[in-house]
């Protein structure tokens, strides 16, 4: 596997089997394989109708949602594909549930720290064009978050700060894929007010990293590096985000905002450290997915902490869950890291779909409508579609017996990420991955802007 190619499937849930193929599924446990009406029936009792997947109108049926989340502080809310339509507008009218109703503040997406800066500064002062911003920063792993409906929630969240100026919603990104500018300017720029005599010393550790060039050739740059140059480059990140972490700014208020800049430059050292792994090496590909996930859950739970907001993270459902889909090539989500920092306050909602067209990378780096299904026999999604409502939500944690022994046995259950038809689907049990589900019948494809 190339660099390239790694990085393009960064964000790919399908990697997990690029590594090996996916492991046989688990056979049904008798009870399961010799009551499936009772399962059907327990589903259909436990399942609770959505009105819309569109963020406009009434909302009273996401109240049961609402319920289920309960107190958590982060909701992991998944896609069973990167770039449909239903999923993206369905997240958009939970947060706006979620806003409204139960004081959520920020919205987290599967993108670069620097990305989520850019458009955070746009929904709180308006700031910049985010279609330019969007533009610019989804490129690369990043290319399908380019899309309409991301657009209109970004434009809802600076409608709503225009009309509660001291309550504001933010925005969000919680990966490593790219460190833009405006993060080493802002890291320089403390040492320049507040200690100069070390700012000769923190400028060297950064020669060569501040990005010139527009994000998907600087990634590709970096990547087509020597492994040594790459490594070398972590150490003086790191290096850096030492002798800033040693810094202690005496006022509260300089030590609230020291706070983000030290962060800053831990998301600069996590980028590099990031691309310091050896790809062709498959134990450092598998060290390099667990990172991952790490970093992402992470920044997160920081975020969360130090604005006390409660937050909806956005992103596929295998980084959502709880556990991962092939241990022995991805060993650890982020959902389950979430969960080990945070504990009941961490709720992980999954989606699936029987039928419907996504876009996708064809595996060739172009970007295509595909259409799958109906769901084949034996597949959860399969048995999911059967239930009365056309689109519902599931408390698989507190369903009947005979759901939940359905919930927890591993079926066939598409997985898409990035790159297709390549990897789609993986055996999983949907009861050990996630709280709730949300059930489509049907999903469209996203409407992806220019580049």
């Amino acid at each position: 596997m190339t660099q390239h190619r790694f990085i393009r499937l960064l964000s790919v849930p399908a990697l997990l089997a690029a590594l090996a193929t996916a492991a046989p599924a688990t056979a049904a446990p008798a009870a399961a394989r010799s009551r499936p009406d009772a399962a059907l029936r327990a589903l259909d009792r436990a399942a609770v109708p959505l009105r819309s997947t569109g963020p406009s109108g009434a909302m009273h049926d996401l109240r049961p949602l609402g319920r289920m989340i309960g107190d958590a502080r982060i909701v992991g809310l998944g896609e069973a594909t990167h770039s449909s339509h239903e999923f993206f507008t369905m997240k958009h009218r939970v947060f706006r549930y979620l806003v409204r109703e139960k004081g959520f503040r920020t919205f987290a997406l599967e993108a670069p720290w620097s990305t989520g800066q850019r458009l955070d500064a746009y929904v709180l002062r308006g700031e910049g064009d985010p279609r330019q911003i969007m533009r610019e920063e989804f490129q690369e792993s990043y290319r399908l978050w380019n899309n309409r409906e991301y657009l209109s929630l970004i434009h809802w969240m600076r409608d709503y700060n225009k009309d509660h100026p001291g309550d504001p919603v933010r925005f969000m990104g919680n990966d490593f894929g790219y460190s833009g500018p405006a993060l080493y300017d802002t890291v320089t720029d403390w040492p320049r007010d507040h200690e100069p005599e070390l700012l000769p010393e923190l400028t060297a550790l950064y020669r060569g990293l501040r990005p010139t060039t527009d994000v998907e050739t600087y990634i590709k740059d970096y990547l087509a590096k020597p492994l040594a140059e790459r490594k070398e480059m972590a150490s003086r990140t790191a290096r850096a985000r030492r002798l800033l972490a040693n810094l202690r700014p005496e006022s509260g208020a300089e030590r609230d905002r020291f706070d983000w800049i030290l962060q800053d430059a831990t998301a600069i050292d996590r980028t590099a450290e990031g691309y310091a792994f050896d790809f062709d090496d498959p134990e450092q590909r598998r060290a390099a997915m667990s990172y991952r996930d790490r970093v992402m859950a992470e920044n997160t739970v920081w975020w969360q902490r130090k604005t006390g907001d409660r937050t909806l993270l956005s992103a596929h459902n295998a980084h959502v869950a709880y556990r991962t889909y092939d241990p022995e090539h991805y060993p650890r989500m982020q959902g389950d890291v979430i969960r080990e920092l945070v504990g009941r306050d961490y709720l992980s909602v999954g989606f699936t779909f029987d039928r419907g067209s996504f876009n996708a990378d064809g595996g060739d780096g172009t970007y295509r409508r595909f259409t799958v299904g109906p769901a084949a026999p034996g597949s959860n999604e399969h048995t999911l579609d059967r239930v009365r409502h056309r689109d519902y939500l599931l408390d698989q944690r507190t369903a009947a017996p005979a759901a939940r022994d359905w919930l927890a046995t591993a079926r066939p259950t598409l997985s898409i990420g990035t790159v297709y038809p390549e990897l789609s689907k993986f055996d999983i049990p949907l009861l050990p991955s996630h709280d709730v589900l949300i059930h489509l019948h049907r999903v469209t494809a996203a409407g992806l802007l220019p580049e």
